[in-house]
C-alpha cells in the first residue's frame, strides 16, 4: 500500500490541479469580458468543471455510421494516456518523482509526440472532412513546434553539461536559473509549448469558426470529455516543465515556500497569461503558423544552440 501512496498522491494532485485551472480560466475569461462566470456549482463556481464532467459521463456515446470505430475509440485514450505518462518524469520536489530518469525531459518530448497520432486517428476514424482536416493540422503543428522545443532543451543540457537538468542547476541560486542563462530559449520554449497545447492563437486544429470543432466534431459523451481533460493535462504538464527547466526546479530562493506551492503559483501565472492571450490575440492562419515555426523559431533556436555550444567550448 505504501508503494501506491506516491501514485495516489500524484493522481489526486493532478485532478485538483486540472479542476483549479479550468475554474481559473473561466473566471479570468469572465473578468476580461466583464461578465459573470460560473457561480452556482459550489462556492464561487469551483465545482463547475466537476459538474460538466459528470454531465458528460451520462451522455450517450455516438459513433459515426461510416467511420472506423476502432480508431474513433482509441484516439481519445491515446491523447489522455500519453499526456498522463509525462507526469511520471516530473520532479515535484527533492526525491519526489515517480521515475528518476537522467533523460526524463527527452522522454516527455517523445511522449508528447504521440498525442498528435491519437488526434489524427480520431480525425480519420470520424469519416468527417472537418475532423480529418483538424487531425492533419494537429500533426503538422506538432511537428513544426517540437523541433524548436527540443533544440531549447538541448541548449540547456549543453549549458549544464549533463542531461539531469534539475540536479545540474540545483546547486545554483536565483541567478543560476536557466531563465537568465537562456533567455532566448525561454521565450522559444514558451511559444512552442503554447503551440503544443493548441491554445489560442495556435488553436487551428479545433478552430470553431473554420472546422466546427476539428477532430472533436463527431465526439460526444465521455470521449469528448477525454479530449477536454487531455487539453488541460497538457497545459498543466507544460507549465510544470517550464518551472523545472527554467525556474530552478525545486531550488526556490524564497524561504518557507515549498516546491509544490511554487508550482501552483507558477501555474496560476501561466494560466492568467494564456487566458489573456486567448481573448486578446487573433488566431493565426495555417501558413502563418507554419512560417512562424519553420522560418523564425527553428533558425533562432538553432542559433541559440550554436551560441551555447561555442560558449561552452570557449570556457573549457
Amino acid at each position: 500500500l505504501w508503494i501506491l501512496a506516491p501514485i495516489l498522491t500524484l493522481v489526486l494532485g493532478i485532478t485538483i490541479g486540472v479542476l483549479v485551472i479550468v475554474w481559473l480560466e473561466r473566471e479570468i475569461s469572465a473578468g476580461l469580458q466583464q461578465r459573470i462566470g460560473p457561480e452556482y456549482a459550489g462556492p464561487l463556481g469551483v465545482l463547475q468543471a466537476l459538474a460538466d464532467g459528470t454531465k458528460l459521463l451520462f451522455k450517450e456515446n455516438l459513433f459515426p455510421s461510416r467511420g472506423d470505430t476502432r480508431l474513433f475509440s482509441i484516439g481519445p485514450a491515446i491523447a489522455v494516456v500519453s499526456t498522463l505518462l509525462s507526469y511520471s518524469v516530473i520532479p515535484f520536489a527533492y526525491r519526489f518523482v515517480l521515475s528518476d530518469l537522467s533523460m526524463g525531459v527527452f522522454l516527455w518530448i517523445a511522449i508528447s509526440s504521440i498525442v498528435p497520432i491519437g488526434l489524427l486517428m480520431s480525425g480519420y476514424g470520424s469519416n468527417n472532412k472537418y475532423s480529418f482536416l483538424g487531425g492533419l493540422r494537429a500533426a503538422a503543428q506538432s511537428i513544426s513546434y517540437e523541433i524548436p522545443l527540443t533544440l531549447c532543451v538541448l541548449s540547456i543540457s549543453l549549458r549544464a553539461i549533463r542531461f539531469d537538468i534539475v540536479e545540474a542547476q540545483s546547486k545554483y541560486g536565483f541567478w543560476g536559473w536557466n531563465l537568465w542563462r537562456q533567455p532566448i530559449g525561454f521565450i522559444i520554449f514558451l511559444i512552442s509549448s503554447l503551440a503544443e497545447c493548441e491554445r489560442l492563437p495556435f488553436d487551428l486544429p479545433e478552430a470553431e469558426e473554420e472546422l466546427v470543432a476539428g477532430y472533436q466534431t463527431e465526439y460526444s459523451g465521455i470521449k469528448f470529455g477525454l479530449f477536454y481533460v487531455a487539453s488541460y493535462l497538457n497545459l498543466l504538464v507544460s507549465s510544470l516543465f517550464v518551472t523545472v527547466l527554467y525556474l530552478g526546479g525545486w531550488n526556490i530562493f524564497i524561504p518557507y515556500i515549498f516546491m509544490t506551492e511554487f508550482l501552483e503559483i507558477n501555474n496560476v501565472g501561466r494560466v492568467f497569461g494564456i487566458t489573456i492571450a486567448r481573448w486578446t490575440l487573433p488566431r493565426l492562419r495555417m501558413d502563418q503558423l507554419l512560417n512562424l515555426g519553420w522560418k523564425f523559431l527553428l533558425p533562432i533556436s538553432l542559433g541559440n544552440l550554436l551560441l551555447t555550444t561555442s560558449s561552452q567550448l570557449l570556457s573549457l
